[in-house]
C-alpha cells in the first residue's frame, strides 16, 4: 500500500504537482488528427488545463488558452483563419503562439503595437493523432514509437473517457493475472447472463476457456526494467500442474503512459494510452495497429478514423462483452481516485508495485535535475522507428505468427471480444485478415 503522501505524489496532475510536472516533460496524444479535420475547434482539458485545439485553414494546428482577453469569451466557439484562430465575440485573432495578431475595428497603430498575449503550447500529428507539449521549453523531440509510424498497416483509434484516475488505467498493465477472472470467469458470467455463452463457436470458447486457465500452473510472476519501461509476465512450473516449466510475457510498458499489446510479428498490435484529463478523468485512447505481411500490403489509409468505444448501451447498462469495456468498469469501480492507503497487496500485484516504483524514481530524477526516462532531447539521436520492446522486433517466427493472428481474428475469435468491433475500419481489418489467412493456407510451391 502507499501512504496518502505518496498516493497524491502519482495521481495529482495538475500545474505544480510533481506527477504533473513529469507529465509535462513528455509530449502527449490530446485529441485524433480526424477528430479536428471534421470539427476545425475543440475544447480540450489536459493535465488540468482548459485549452482550445484549432486547425488553421492552412491545415496547421495549434494549441492555445480557453479565453479571449478582450472580453473573456471562450475561444472554443472561434473560428479558424490561415494564420491563426478568431474570436467569435469581436474577431481579435490569435496566432499558434498565442499572439493576438488582429484586433478588427481598432487602430492599426494599436494592433501593431498589441502585447496581448493567451497561453499557447507547441502542437504536431504524428501517427493519426494530435500531439501536445505542456512543458517547459525548449520541447523535446516527439518520439517515433512504431505502431504510430507502421506503414503497411490498418489502423483506428478508440476513444474512452474514464470518471476516474489515470493511474488505475495504466497500473492495469502491470496485471496480467486479472485476465483469468474478469476476462474469462466474469466474462462467461456476463455471456451466460445475456444467453449468448453456448452460442460461441469452438474457437472463441477455446479462446476464453484458456484465460480462464491462466493461472493453472502460475508459481510467480516476474517484472524486468528495460530501456523504455517494464516487460512483465508469469512464470509457471510443472510442478504446480503447468504442462511444462516456462514464462509468458504480458504487455510491454512504455513510460510514462503508453502499453503495447501484441507479439513478434503478429498482425494484430496496439497501444493502449492513458491521457491524464485532471486528477479524476482520463482520456483513454485504444490504438489498433493491424499489420500486413512482407508478401501482403495492407490498403493505404488517407486519414486513420476514430471512433467511441461504448461504456454504457443505449438504456445505461454498463457495456461489459469486450475486454477493454470490462477493464474500463473495473477502473472506474475503484473510484475516482483508488485509496491505495487501504490496499492488501500479494505476490500477483509485484509488477503493479514496480509500476509505482518506476514513477517515483523517474520523479525523483526530474527533482533533481535529471533528464527522466524516454524525453528525447533536441539533438540527440533519434531513429526513424522507435521500439519500445522486444515484442516489437522480427523474429523467425514472424510470418508463423502473423497467419495464427489474422486466421482468429478471420474466423471471427477475437473480433467479438474486441473493441476495434466498434471501429468504421472493421470490414478492411477483417478484409486484410482473410488474404493474410488464406495465403498461409495455400499449399507451398
Amino acid at each position: 500500500m502507499l501512504s496518502e503522501k505518496e498516493n497524491k505524489r502519482l495521481t495529482q496532475v495538475g500545474p505544480g504537482t510533481p506527477m504533473g510536472n513529469l507529465m509535462r516533460q513528455y509530449w502527449i496524444p490530446i485529441r485524433p488528427s480526424a477528430q479536428i479535420l471534421q470539427e476545425d475547434v475543440l475544447p480540450v482539458r489536459v493535465l488540468g488545463e482548459d485549452l482550445v485545439l484549432f486547425r488553421s485553414l492552412k491545415g496547421k494546428v495549434g494549441l492555445v488558452g480557453e479565453r479571449c482577453p478582450h472580453r473573456m469569451a471562450k475561444l472554443m466557439y472561434g473560428f479558424p483563419d490561415h494564420d491563426g484562430l478568431r474570436c467569435c465575440y469581436h474577431g481579435w485573432k490569435f496566432d499558434h503562439k498565442g499572439q493576438c495578431i488582429d484586433m478588427p475595428l481598432e487602430s492599426a497603430e494599436a494592433a501593431a503595437k498589441s502585447n496581448i498575449k493567451i497561453a499557447a503550447y507547441p502542437a504536431q500529428e504524428m501517427g493519426g493523432l494530435v500531439w501536445a507539449y505542456l512543458g517547459p521549453a525548449p520541447a523535446p523531440q516527439l518520439p517515433p514509437w512504431d505502431l504510430f509510424v507502421q506503414t503497411n498497416a490498418i489502423r483506428q483509434i478508440g476513444i474512452m473517457k474514464l470518471p476516474c484516475n489515470w493511474l488505475q488505467a495504466h497500473e492495469n498493465s502491470g496485471d496480467p493475472t486479472h485476465s483469468a477472472s474478469l476476462h474469462g470467469e466474469y466474462f462467461k458470467y456476463v455471456l451466460k447472463k445475456a444467453g449468448k455463452l453456448d452460442n460461441l463457436e469452438k474457437g472463441q470458447r477455446d479462446a476464453l476457456d484458456a484465460r480462464v486457465r491462466l493461472g493453472d500452473g502460475m508459481d510467480s510472476l516476474w517484472f524486468e526494467p528495460s530501456r523504455h519501461g517494464l516487460r512483465k509476465g508469469i512464470k509457471y512450473t510443472k510442478a504446480l500442474g503447468a504442462e511444462s516449466d516456462h514464462s509468458s510475457e504480458h504487455s510491454t510498458i512504455i513510460f510514462p503512459f503508453l502499453t503495447q499489446t501484441g507479439g513478434p510479428g503478429q498482425v494484430r498490435q496496439e497501444f493502449q494510452i492513458r491521457v491524464p484529463i485532471d486528477d479524476t478523468n482520463t482520456y483513454h485512447i485504444n490504438y489498433g495497429c493491424f499489420l500486413g505481411t512482407s508478401e501482403i500490403k495492407a490498403p493505404v489509409q488517407d486519414v486513420i478514423p476514430w471512433y467511441t468505444v461504448p461504456l454504457y448501451d443505449d438504456d445505461g447498462r454498463p457495456v461489459l462483452d469486450n475486454i477493454l469495456s470490462q477493464d474500463a468498469h473495473a477502473w472506474i469501480a475503484q473510484g475516482p481516485i483508488t485509496d491505495r492507503t487501504k490496499e492488501h497487496l500479494r505476490k500477483t500485484d509485484v509488477p503493479v508495485i514496480q509500476i509505482r516504483k518506476q514513477l517515483e524514481q523517474q520523479l525523483r530524477l526530474l527533482e533533481d535535475g535529471a533528464v527522466p526516462m524516454n524525453v528525447f532531447q533536441q539533438g540527440s539521436d533519434m531513429p526513424d522507428v522507435l521500439h519500445g520492446g522486444k515484442w516489437d522486433v522480427t523474429e523467425n517466427s514472424a510470418e508463423s505468427a502473423s497467419a495464427a493472428s489474422a486466421s482468429a481474428y478471420n474466423r471471427g475469435y477475437n473480433v467479438y471480444e474486441d473493441a476495434n468491433r466498434y471501429g468504421p475500419a472493421l470490414p478492411d481489418i477483417i478484409e486484410l485478415m482473410h488474404t493474410i489467412d488464406k495465403a498461409s493456407r495455400a499449399p507451398k510451391p
